[in-house]
């Protein structure tokens, strides 16, 4: 997955924690010219605009003091949104019994991408059924995942 490392996590979890906000997850991406760091937040009432300008404008401050990243890269808040991204085993258990789509750094058994219905984390592997075949896909595999929700269907 592509998260930040974990001493920018460390940095940025206890302003936004503070703030009344949950971290769902930090990515650090080179996107374009500059690397990305962005910040996913959520809470109970949803997430506005003023929420991630709030956030990022407090979480800004630490990374200018606390500088865990060298160089320049543009910071980024923003609400996981329906297709919320998941970074660690408590997500994929959390959203368990939904569809997700997971892609892996490395193709296993000749595929690298994923879709299906979550069954939750077993031995360190997120479990998946795709095409009703289930998988079992390393934790420590796994490039990117999301949600994967079916548009329409309520």
């Amino acid at each position: 997955m592509r998260q930040a490392p974990t001493h920018v996590r460390q940095v940025i979890e206890p302003v936004v924690t503070a703030l009344g906000y949950e971290l769902v997850g930090v990515e650090y991406a080179s996107q374009g010219r500059a690397p990305v760091l962005r910040i996913y937040i959520d809470s109970a009432d949803g997430i506005s605009l003023d929420d991630c300008q709030r956030v990022s404008h407090q979480v800004s401050g630490v990374l200018d003091v606390e500088n865990p990243i060298q160089g320049r890269y543009d910071l980024e808040v923003s609400s996981p949104g329906l297709d919320r991204p998941l970074f660690n085993a408590q997500d994929f258990a959390r959203f368990a019994g939904q569809r997700a789509k997971i892609q892996l750094h490395a193709p296993l058994n000749g595929r690298r991408n994923f879709t299906g219905v979550l069954h939750g984390v077993r031995d360190d592997c997120v479990v998946i059924e795709d095409s009703g075949a289930e998988f079992a896909l390393p934790l420590s595999g796994i490039d990117k995942a999301r949600l994967a929700p079916e548009w329409g269907k309520e």
